[in-house]
């Protein structure tokens, strides 16, 4: 099996444009193309874009170590901060597992420009529950 394409991040994931590289439940890389849809007004990249990006991230990789236990992952919080202002080129974000527990996992995710320059940081908390029937 070869890295995950972009066809892996369905829904709202596939609308902001998440290509996922990489996908363990303990590491997910990913990158973003910047595109005017996901501008501000000023020109930056929207801030609501680095906390979908650390959101899908941190539950994919939740999702991964979950889904062979019947379980799902489910966003639970997502405190991000912007660092400095991404406006062209590709967002890159790595997310690494900081907590694996019964209910819960943590999440811290790394969030650059093409130059390697550090743009936002996230902790994102998610859920892990039993699948409905």
């Amino acid at each position: 099996m070869g890295p995950p394409s972009p066809a892996d991040a369905p829904g709202f994931d596939a609308l902001y444009g998440l290509e996922l590289i990489e996908c363990t439940e303990a590491t997910v890389r990913a990158r973003v193309a910047v595109r005017d849809e996901l501008r501000q007004a000023g020109g930056a990249v929207h801030g609501g874009v680095y906390a979908a990006i650390a959101d899908g991230l941190a539950t994919r990789g939740t999702d991964a170590g979950v889904t062979s236990e019947g379980k799902l992952a489910i966003g639970l919080a997502n405190h991000t901060n912007v660092l400095a202002p991404i406006t062209a080129g590709a967002i890159h974000a790595q997310a690494t597992r900081r907590h694996r527990g019964r209910t819960t996992w943590v999440w811290e995710v790394a969030i650059s420009d093409d130059a390697g320059r550090a743009c936002a940081t996230a902790r994102v908390t998610v859920a892990v529950r039993e699948r409905s029937p």
